[in-house]
């Protein structure tokens, strides 16, 4: 699942004084402040890019698959150092992720380009709710995977995915809360699947987000940067039958310090997070997908306490 996160431009200066306006008591006021340059500085829209399982095991080649994705997810604490904001924060985002890929061949290897379109709304709420709320579609994402490894025979797959992010998505620097990020971005990932027996699978995956310069971040227009982000994923899957299955899945996330005009935040990203689910085949060419899951442990940032992750996927 490419997940699609919400992204904070606005600088403290604005934020804080939309909070010292609002009719909030005082005493939760200063909780609210104290989070505050966590909430803004902190771009938890630029994650690594999640997958599902299966992802790295090619169709045939003159496949073409259409997939429609929603994601539900709330969070209700905000974390700084790895330490519990002691206030009473919720952001809600409802996303959906249109995606379309076309199998093929080149040079004798496996090929999948694609093109991805996020969309959807942004709610915060309670403590945090002068970030306000917003709706409109993401940045769209042009992938190109391919296999050096695909062995049906062995049940061994190795794949490498470069994504580029488009800066084409809804932003406006004096929002809070965007769904664009107004910056090009670069991903490469790589996957590894190994069918161990006819039913136990291991799907391995590996990336590094590679961020451009936002140059109208918040209201003043000040110039944001940020550091490489990593990310690994692990997913155990048992396979019923050729059409059902059930998974878990870990996945560990580090780095990703942001800098606005040349001052750094001290934010890094470490998050780690859980995630049980299955797919199963309805028809000869229609799968559908469900996980649920939440994060485990946030350094920095909002924390997911429930996530719910749905897939339809069509053969064409």
């Amino acid at each position: 699942m490419k997940t699609i996160l919400p992204h904070c431009p606005c600088p403290a200066s604005r934020l804080s004084r939309i909070w010292l306006n609002s009719r909030m008591p005082a005493a939760r006021k200063m909780l609210a402040l104290a989070a505050l340059s966590l909430v803004v500085m902190f771009p938890v829209a630029a994650h690594a890019i999640d997958v599902d399982i299966g992802d790295f095991v090619p169709a045939p080649g003159g496949t073409t698959v259409g997939l429609l994705y929603y994601q539900h997810a709330e969070r209700d604490s905000l974390y700084t150092k790895g330490q519990k904001a002691a206030l009473n924060p919720r952001l809600v985002s409802d996303i959906g992720i249109a995606r379309l890929v076309h199998y093929t061949s080149i040079g004798g290897l496996a090929f999948a380009p694609q093109v991805l379109l996020p969309f959807g709304r942004l709610d915060a709420g309670r403590d945090t709710a002068p970030l306000g709320q917003t709706s409109g579609v993401g940045d769209i994402i042009l992938a190109a995977p391919f296999w050096p490894l695909n062995d049906a025979a062995s049940r061994t797959y190795l794949g490498i995915a470069p994504y580029l992010y488009l800066p084409t998505g809804s932003y406006d620097r004096n929002r809070a809360l965007n769904l664009g990020e107004h910056r090009w971005k670069f991903d490469l990932q790589v996957g590894f699947v190994k069918g161990f027996t006819e039913k136990w699978y291991l799907d391995l995956t590996g990336d590094v987000m590679f961020y451009g310069k936002n140059n109208d971040y918040g209201s003043n227009g000040a110039t944001q940067r940020q550091k490489s982000l990593f990310q690994g994923q692990a997913y155990l899957r048992y396979q019923f039958t050729p059409v059902a299955n059930i998974f878990v899945g870990l996945s560990q996330n580090w780095g990703g310090e942001t800098r606005v005009d040349g001052v750094a935040s001290n934010d890094e990203a470490r998050q780690r997070k859980a995630s049980i689910g299955g797919s199963w085949f309805i028809g000869p060419k229609t799968q559908l997908l469900g996980a649920i899951g939440r994060d485990l442990y946030v350094q920095n940032g909002f924390k997911e306490n429930a996530r719910i992750n749905l897939r339809l996927l069509r053969v064409f």
